[in-house]
């Protein structure tokens, strides 16, 4: 494995040959990645539970046995009486073993392991093997990881960042995604979920001077901060090796923020 790599420029040429940054020689754990990702999955999850008394607040009563009735609480006044009320087999009675309030949805993770967890997601977006088994479209891609310089930062427009990332082989990846677009029916289609998106291909920046109004209307495609990063981004579904656009300074951003995990398992 060489310990040199390519960054390219707005055009797709090798600008120059670095070393290859720490950041891309942290060891891959897949078992801690998709741990962190289910924590932080449920991060976004509303808490869920119902109204204690929902289902018991009717004025309802037993009317007791020789009526020729059924054994369960009926109302007692109004044009309702003798309705079936409270028990689970009444209409608008209680349900059964409903999720409580008091369920711990949000998981709680330990900051190092976090950490751990985005430095392996980073390190497998260099990992070519990775990328591929992801389903991720790179036949024209030059190679791993994918650097390009600072310039593209400053693009405000989708058709320009559209033809640097043809120049690096990234479309291929984004026509996947529109060939795959669903539509589905059903509540998710009311409840505005009507297309099933596939994930394409990730842009991570230092300094937004417009790629992310250039960036925000491509199907498929995150754009995100390399200070906001994480594994939710970097591997979806808790699979690590999303294919990636790394600017040359989100590198050094990302590295100064992992920086301590970086010590511990990479010699710099």
């Amino acid at each position: 494995m060489t310990d040199k790599i390519y960054v390219y420029d707005l055009t797709g040429v090798v600008e120059k040959e670095v070393e290859k940054p720490v950041i891309f020689r942290f060891p891959v754990r897949e078992d801690v990645i998709f741990k962190v990702f289910i924590h932080q999955q449920s991060h976004r999850i509303q808490p869920k539970g119902r109204y204690p008394r929902a289902g018991r607040d009717k004025s309802a009563e037993f009317f007791g046995v020789g009526l020729g009735l059924a054994r369960i609480p009926r109302i007692k006044h109004g044009p309702l009486r003798g309705t079936g009320a409270i028990v689970t087999m009444a209409r608008g009675g209680r349900r059964p073993h409903v999720t409580t309030p008091e369920k711990r949805i949000y998981k709680r993770i330990n900051r190092k392991e976090l950490r751990l967890a985005v430095a392996s997601a980073v390190a497998a977006t260099g990992v070519k093997e990775l990328v591929e088994r992801r389903g991720h479209v790179i036949d024209r891609v030059p190679s791993f990881p994918v650097i390009v310089s600072d310039d593209v930062q400053s693009l405000n427009k989708t058709s320009e960042l559209m033809e640097v990332l043809d120049k690096l082989g990234f479309t291929d990846d984004i026509n996947r995604v529109k060939e795959n677009v669903k539509i589905v029916g059903g509540k998710a289609s009311w409840r505005g979920r009507r297309r099933k998106v596939r994930v394409g291909p990730l842009i991570v920046y230092a300094e937004d001077e417009g790629i992310v109004k250039a960036g925000r209307n491509i199907i498929g495609v995150d754009v995100i901060s390399a200070e906001d990063v994480s594994v939710i981004h970097l591997a979806p579904g808790g699979v690590p090796g999303r294919l990636t656009l790394w600017t040359e300074s989100a590198i050094d951003r990302v590295t100064k923020r992992l920086e301590n995990v970086l010590k511990r398992y990479v010699v710099m």
